[in-house]
């Protein structure tokens, strides 16, 4: 079974402490893309963003996308199955 190179992020809590080790684990396993719904969808963006970024010696690329209303999981669903990536789409609850 190939990794899991997309996933959509459903924000059911908002942006929490926690994310960082999220965003760090995809890392290691080579995640591509990731899309964010829900709750706080543009700041969790933006953190993971900065995540990837870290102190700018050694940037990790990852595309990411937030959706907020009136989009849907669906639609966050939908745009992660388009991404010209391998692999199927992962749902994480955060």
């Amino acid at each position: 079974m190939p990794a899991t190179r997309k996933i959509v992020l459903h924000s059911r809590s908002g942006l929490r402490p926690g994310l960082d080790l999220l965003v760090a684990e995809w890392i290691r396993e080579g995640v591509q893309y990731v899309g964010v719904v829900g709750l706080d969808a543009e700041d969790i963006v933006e953190a993971i963003d900065w995540f990837c970024i870290g102190d700018g010696t050694d940037p990790y690329e990852m595309l990411t996308a937030s959706h907020t209303a009136p989009e849907t999981m669906d639609d966050a669903i939908a745009l992660a199955s388009q991404v010209d990536f391998p692999g199927d789409v992962s749902i994480v609850v955060f």
